[in-house]
């Protein structure tokens, strides 16, 4: 009953907790945000979340790469289109959400490792620590090793031998006359893992920073100094900006190609691509180089690369009126052996002179083509037998009408606008004919079209991304922390030497691994092998 009154008695009420104030309360939750923040596994999961994120952009159009196909996409989607342009999907890299993603990934990555940079430091400035008071408790221990002479020689001859094993080594004094030695190493396997990491976040900025400050664009330019290009926006074929890039910001240079050299193995392979070029920067003074594949020019803040080559055939028609003109038209290649096709257009054609420029004028030429550097001996093949020009020809098919240009909707240069044939708006007159360079044949109307030879054509890329010697350095060196991470190996071995009797020894690795317990028992036995060697005597 005593029990029970004692149970049942209350409890004499607690004087009231001090409550926290808004101030500590805000600091509190703070520091439990940047303690979740900074934690591996939330870098993890934003990491995770980062590439999740990069998704859309892979499969939607972003405007800084193609604004037609963005545009193309919101008239084929009316409803979903709009939609995903209030969430950013088509400029993805530049988002408020992704910014965020990535902004967050990096506090946390830097949060994380500066904590550990400090640890590591502090640890490999630290001595080994003293041997556990008991050896026979660790996985890897050695007992009763009978070695020969008095404590301070024992010292001596294990601190030489370690610190041949690349161990560093503290020999301690104990209260009772003996000795310890206590040896460390592999602090190297800490240092890999953090230059890993912080290699890795090395790469983050210097993505970040081609992302932002950085632009690549690509242009097709025929030999000849009327077909040469500057670095405008407006004389690309397709371009992408930095979000952080103007249009004034390209750095102003002009190009010309003013020849081209493509040598050929004997299946067709090429060997050689050099592009000779003649170009200017601001208003300096024009200068010659090659530019060759993996060979850029490079300038202050642009790289021009040679990606591919192709031939642009030269053809001069004459129309009814006695109107002549002259196209020089790339072809794009097709295959290997440089089968190409591509369009001829003559909008100003059949315009009588005595008129003018009727606006119902329907009496527009074109030539839809296919060139053939080597003809093969079966020509019904309809490729060409080498990539260099042995036996070209060139097949075109004539066609009159109206050819959609002034209708304003864009069109690819390369080939017709099928809308305007379907419909009726242009036809195809005659059969087919071919050509040989320098040969000129006679239309069904009167008119005549002339083959005059080709032109080669070289695809350059104008890139700059300052990130990327800072991408170089960060791969390398995380390459070379990850190879150090894994085959680094952290151990501590600890010798307890008694003014008698015998000697004892342990081992603890950070994480064991296979051949940590072969490695102990190596040491022990060179250990008892090193009996009669010389010794250095001294702690330190």
């Amino acid at each position: 009953m005593a029990a029970l009154d004692e149970l049942t008695t209350e409890a004499p009420a607690e004087p009231p907790s001090r409550g926290l104030g808004p101030g500590r309360a805000l600091i509190g939750v703070g520091r439990r945000l940047w303690r979740w923040l900074t934690s591996m596994r939330t870098a993890l999961i934003l990491l995770f979340l980062l590439a999740l994120a990069a998704i859309p952009g892979s499969l939607l159009p972003q405007r800084n790469l193609n604004i037609d196909k963005v545009n193309q996409y919101l008239a084929q989607h009316p409803t979903l289109g709009p939609l995903l342009d209030h969430l950013w999907a088509y400029n993805v890299f530049a988002s408020p959400w992704f910014s965020a993603i990535y902004l967050l990934l990096f506090v946390s990555l830097v949060g994380c490792l500066i904590p550990r940079l400090r640890a590591h430091i502090a640890a490999v400035m630290r001595v080994p620590p003293e041997a556990p008071s008991r050896l026979d408790r660790l996985p890897a221990h050695a007992e009763s090793l009978d070695l020969p002479g008095d404590p301070a020689e024992i010292a001596g001859r294990l601190n030489d031998l370690l610190r041949k094993r690349r161990f560093r080594v503290k020999v301690r004094e104990q209260a009772g006359g003996g000795l310890t030695v206590s040896a460390e190493k592999g602090h190297l396997k800490e240092t890999g893992n953090i230059l890993f990491h912080f290699s890795l976040l090395a790469i983050l900025i210097a993505v970040a920073l081609g992302s932002w400050y950085g632009y690549h664009a690509d242009r097709l330019v025929v030999q000849g100094a009327d077909q040469g290009f500057c670095n405008t926006l407006q004389q690309y074929d397709e371009y992408g900006l930095g979000a952080r890039v103007s249009p004034g910001s390209l750095e102003p240079f002009c190009l010309d190609l003013t020849s081209f050299e493509a040598k050929y193995l004997s299946n067709g392979e090429p060997s050689v691509y050099k592009a000779f070029v003649d170009y200017t920067l601001g208003d300096g003074p024009a200068k010659s180089t090659t530019i060759q594949v993996n060979h850029p020019l490079r300038l202050s803040h642009a790289r021009i690369y040679l990606l591919g080559t192709g031939y642009a055939p030269v053809v001069k028609y004459t129309d009814k009126y006695g109107h002549s003109q002259t196209e020089v038209a790339p072809f794009l290649s097709s295959d290997a052996m440089q089968t190409s096709s591509g369009v001829i257009e003559f909008p100003d054609a059949n315009v009588d002179p005595a008129k003018g420029v009727d606006p119902n004028h329907k009496q527009q030429v074109a030539f839809s083509g296919i060139y053939l550097p080597t003809v093969p001996s079966d020509p019904s093949v309809g490729q060409s037998a080498f990539p260099a020009e042995r036996n070209p020809a060139l097949m075109l098919t004539e066609y009159q009408g109206d050819l959609g240009l002034d209708a304003g909707i864009p069109s690819s240069v390369y080939s017709l606008d099928q809308h305007q044939i379907d419909t009726g708006r242009l036809n195809k007159v005659g059969d087919p004919i071919q050509l040989k360079p320098g040969q000129t044949k006679t239309l069904s109307d009167g008119t005549t079209i002339q083959f005059l030879g080709t032109r080669p054509w070289a695809t350059m890329q104008v890139r700059y991304d300052p990130g990327e010697t800072l991408v170089l350095v960060g791969a390398v060196c995380l390459l070379l922390g990850l190879i150090v991470m894994l085959l680094g190996r952290r151990l501590r071995v600890w010798f307890r030497i008694p003014p008698q009797g015998p000697v004892t020894a342990g081992a603890l690795a950070r994480s064991v691994y296979p051949g940590f317990t072969a490695e102990f028992e190596s040491i022990v036995q060179d250990t008892r092998a090193d009996q009669s060697r010389p010794t250095s005597r001294g702690t330190q």
